[in-house]
């Protein structure tokens, strides 16, 4: 584990110790779940076994040396292999090869090398793509659950005030200057805060729970984890061109059905080899007590031969099946093209979307404060014409909704406009 998720690892053990909360940040759980994506961990493993089959060029001419030897047993008429002349007879024939062949020029091989350095690349960008998807999901995780965080502080705050109104109306309706009406209205509205407060923070912990399943982080419990609030958002991005990894990743799609393209050419073209045979051979002919023979040694310094040379190799006819393939290859790559293209499409209208959120977010953002306070206003007046006996209570709970639902308007605009401008630097920069 990296030094991140130690530190949070620990922190979470001194939790479960102290029964004391923790704060979570964005960063931070991009960071575990990096740290614990099964997913990630599988993509980083077929990377390593994308590079082992890569062969370079330099190392596809390197020499391919073989040995073999035989041995076998020729029976009635048969060819001395001393005097090549056909003879009656038994014979123990061992023959012993030694060959070596490289290519010199062999533009398969040159199309093989690039097309697997490339495919090098793509795996390294597949795992991109999936690294920004996963970090996309954590990031409207993250947000979902802090968005229910906030809003139960909000609603936690407002139940404090309602306690309180009546907490005083019941002392007014014991002594006889509130009738029991308004205690009943009083009642039934503290009642519905808490039940409100009771759904969100059920839904506060399925949330919790849900996005420490994403990252995969089954020690961490929901119930002892506050999520901080995102306020750093487009610090650490400089604008620059779009770096998105999906368009990458079908600029090499593309550029791989290329170098298909020319390695199926490459079957037709010629190739030049060299190559060195070394052979030599021992015979023995079989029940012949009177034939005399060399020795082992004799024989297979005597018989020895060798063989070098260079080999021109070229395809003159395979029966159309190469050209047919390469047709299909170019089909292949029109289509691969055109879904770079529309990679490319989808990308700049998401982002136009985004833009276009993040500026109507602005719009709205001024607002939504301008009727939080006039909202806040409203209600600070309310509450001394309520404690005057001046309204009653359904109209006193009218005016605490508004503040309440100004109060989630102006918190849900916040928050969505750092949810939106993050996910925009993700899909733009692929950075937070």
């Amino acid at each position: 584990m990296n030094k991140l998720t130690t530190l949070i690892f620990a922190l979470f053990c001194f939790i479960k110790l102290n029964a004391q909360e923790i704060s979570f940040t964005l960063e931070q759980c991009i960071a575990l779940g990096m740290e614990n994506s099964l997913e990630i961990k599988i993509k980083q493993i077929e990377i390593k076994r994308t590079q082992k089959n890569h062969n370079s060029f330099s190392n596809s001419l390197m020499p391919t040396v073989s040995f073999d030897a035989n041995q076998s047993y020729n029976f009635g008429s048969t060819i001395d292999p001393s005097t090549n002349g056909r003879v009656s007879s038994n014979i123990q024939y061992d023959n012993f090869f030694l060959g070596a062949r490289m290519n010199l020029i062999d533009f398969n091989s040159i199309a093989t090398s690039q097309f697997t350095k490339l495919d090098i690349e793509r795996a390294k960008v597949e795992k991109e793509v999936l690294e920004n998807e996963y970090k996309l999901q954590i990031v409207e995780s993250y947000f979902t659950a802090l968005y229910t965080q906030e809003l139960l502080k909000i609603q936690e705050n407002q139940l404090i005030n309602a306690k309180s109104n009546l907490d005083r109306i019941q002392k007014e309706e014991t002594i006889g200057s509130k009738p029991k009406s308004d205690l009943y209205d009083m009642q039934l509205s503290v009642a519905l805060e808490e039940k409100n407060i009771l759904e969100t923070k059920q839904l506060d912990r399925i949330q919790k729970t849900q996005l420490f399943q994403l990252l995969n982080a089954k020690e961490i419990g929901a119930e002892n984890c506050i999520l901080s609030a995102y306020l750093n958002s487009n610090s650490n991005v400089t604008p620059t061109e779009t770096n998105n990894p999906k368009i990458r990743l079908a600029r090499l799609t593309y550029e791989l059905g290329q170098k298909r393209i020319k390695q199926s050419r490459g079957t037709n073209l010629p190739t030049l080899g060299a190559f060195y045979n070394y052979s030599t051979f021992y015979y023995k002919p079989l029940n012949q007590s009177d034939v005399q023979v060399n020795s082992f040694n004799s024989q297979f310094s005597d018989n020895k031969n060798q063989q070098v040379g260079l080999q021109l190799s070229v395809p003159i006819f395979n029966g159309f099946r190469n050209s047919k393939k390469v047709k299909a290859l170019e089909l292949e790559s029109e289509k691969e093209k055109l879904a770079l293209n529309q990679e490319d499409l989808k990308l700049k209208q998401q982002i136009q979307i985004e833009e276009e959120k993040i500026k109507q977010i602005l719009v709205l953002e001024g607002k939504f404060f301008e009727i939080k306070n006039l909202t806040e206003k409203t209600f600070q007046t309310s509450q001394s014409k309520f404690e005057a006996g001046k309204i009653d209570t359904i109209v006193f709970s009218t005016v605490k909704n508004q503040l309440l639902q100004s109060q989630y308007d102006v918190l849900k605009n916040n928050l969505q406009r750092q949810f939106t401008t993050i996910k925009l630097n993700l899909i733009k920069y692929n950075e937070l």
